[in-house]
């Protein structure tokens, strides 16, 4: 006959002897306790860590003891229902033997993995965001790809803005041809101009050059001097303008 109580209190010494930083018994009938499992850490140090609650049943190991997630940190209830499972599985496994430890290490195991999964999942979020950047970057250097759809959108609007100028222009150039005058007009109504003339063809008599008449649009006359450089030396109503020469007929 199996003496399950002689079972349970040696089970349970090795047990304290192999964690005794992790190992806290909350009750002895029925004989409950906690261990407390953390994984490796990772390059980062970051880890997870899941407190087991197991109690022994009457007829444990013959029958598997009852257990819960007491707590855990950084694991998700994904996570925990994934471990709830991995102990259901071990304890079909090995009943008829004690099985404290064995349960223990295959979830010691298990939150190895997650820490292995998590850090995955971190690289995986870090290369998507680099290519999203990098895509970015590229969209930002190409400009928008042009496309039938867009083309005429862009053109419809271009148009539009281009009637606009016109019409502004046009408007502009009506105003203003409403108060400029002609040549002639100017001649008619101010006669200081003929006076400025005169005393102009006395200056260029003075300086010996060689004067030349050109006509340009129907109301200005413009006077070429050519000087002694070989430029020519243009004069109107508004300034004094230098070309050279070879550029006038």
């Amino acid at each position: 006959m199996t003496d399950y109580a002689e079972e349970q209190r040696n089970e349970l010494e090795a047990i304290e002897s192999i964690y005794p930083d992790s190992f806290t018994v909350l009750s002895e009938d029925p004989t409950s306790f906690t261990i407390t499992v953390t994984s490796d850490a990772d390059e980062n140090g970051e880890l997870v860590e899941a407190t087991l609650k197991f109690t022994y049943v009457e007829k444990y190991p013959d029958e598997p003891p009852l257990w819960e997630i007491h707590s855990q940190e950084n694991l998700e209830d994904s996570d925990g229902e994934d471990i709830l499972a991995l102990l259901q599985q071990q304890a079909e496994e090995n009943l008829g033997m004690v099985m404290i430890f064995t349960l223990v290490t295959a979830v010691q195991e298990k939150l190895n993995e997650i820490v292995d999964l998590m850090k995955n999942r971190q690289e995986e979020e870090k290369r998507q965001k680099e290519m999203e950047a990098e895509e970015a970057e590229k969209v930002a250097f190409q400009g928008t790809v042009v496309t039938i759809e867009n083309f005429l959108a862009w053109k419809a609007t271009f148009e539009m803005e281009m009637s606009e100028l016109r019409k502004k222009k046009q408007k502009e150039e009506e105003q203003a041809g409403k108060t400029k005058l002609t040549g002639k007009q100017l001649f008619e109504t101010d006669h200081n101009l003929d006076t400025s003339d005169i005393q102009f063809l006395e200056d260029i008599h003075q300086r010996k050059g060689t004067i030349k008449w050109n006509s340009i649009g129907l109301d200005i006359l413009v006077l070429f001097l050519m000087d002694t450089q070989k430029n020519w030396t243009v004069t109107g109503k508004t300034g004094w303008y230098v070309f050279d020469s070879n550029l006038l007929p």
